[in-house]
């Protein structure tokens, strides 16, 4: 189990990870609700193929991705496959769920 510093560094690493080529014409916040002791909200800002993220509530997310912090940490750092954890339902998605497709290339 993930401690909420190392759930929070996930979003630093996407930072460092993301591709500004694949992202070019994309304009979106994403919401990442996370349950649980070590989790929280926080969000990601893909715009002008720059990336930020924060915590908190993000302001009109065009999508939410809702799961428990450690399913989200297993998925982020490749022990849980991010399909099977989405058809098992330990992740869901609200809003554009197309959203979700494009964001895992963009950010390794």
């Amino acid at each position: 189990m993930a401690n909420h510093d190392e759930v929070a560094a996930v979003f630093s690493k996407m930072q460092e990870r993301f591709d500004p080529k694949k992202a070019e014409g994309l304009n979106a916040t994403i919401q990442f609700q996370l349950g649980g002791d070590n989790g929280g909200l926080f969000w990601v800002r893909i715009a002008d193929s720059k990336l930020d993220t924060g915590s908190g509530a993000a302001e009109n997310p065009k999508m939410t991705l809702l799961a428990t912090a450690d399913d989200f940490y297993s998925m982020m750092t490749g022990t849980l496959n991010p399909m099977n954890a989405f058809m098992t339902g330990k992740v869901k998605i609200q809003g554009d769920t197309g959203l979700a497709l494009k964001l895992m290339p963009l950010i390794g």
